[in-house]
């Protein structure tokens, strides 16, 4: 199976990569967004730090990133992604959420 991958952005700008291994998910900040002055965490849950936050499914600041109720509903449906699929509504709905982060769909060679 072919690892899925977003990048994670904080107002535009390019901090993280979360990824999708069997049955956890993993998030990574960047070396570029640690080293720089101004860098802050995505969520105060997830501190800036280099090694990688592991979690089984999506780690509960991505979760809450996801649709619920009827909007869960209509999103799946249109997008033709499952409401169990909790990754692939991620990379298919927070491309435009809301708040500062947005996490978009990466190729699996980048990074």
């Amino acid at each position: 199976m072919e690892t899925r991958k977003g990048e994670v952005r904080l107002a535009g700008e390019p901090v993280g990569i979360v990824e999708e291994l069997d049955d956890d998910v993993r998030f990574t900040y960047l070396s570029q967004w640690l080293q720089r002055s101004d860098a802050v965490p995505i969520s105060v849950t997830m501190p800036l730090r280099p090694e990688p936050y592991v979690s089984k499914g999506l780690h509960p600041f991505f979760e809450n990133l996801l649709p619920e109720g009827w909007l869960l509903e209509i999103s799946s449906k249109t997008l033709k992604v499952s409401k169990e699929d909790a990754f692939g509504l991620l990379l298919a709905t927070c491309g435009d959420c809301v708040g500062a982060v947005e996490v978009i769909p990466a190729e699996s060679g980048d990074r």
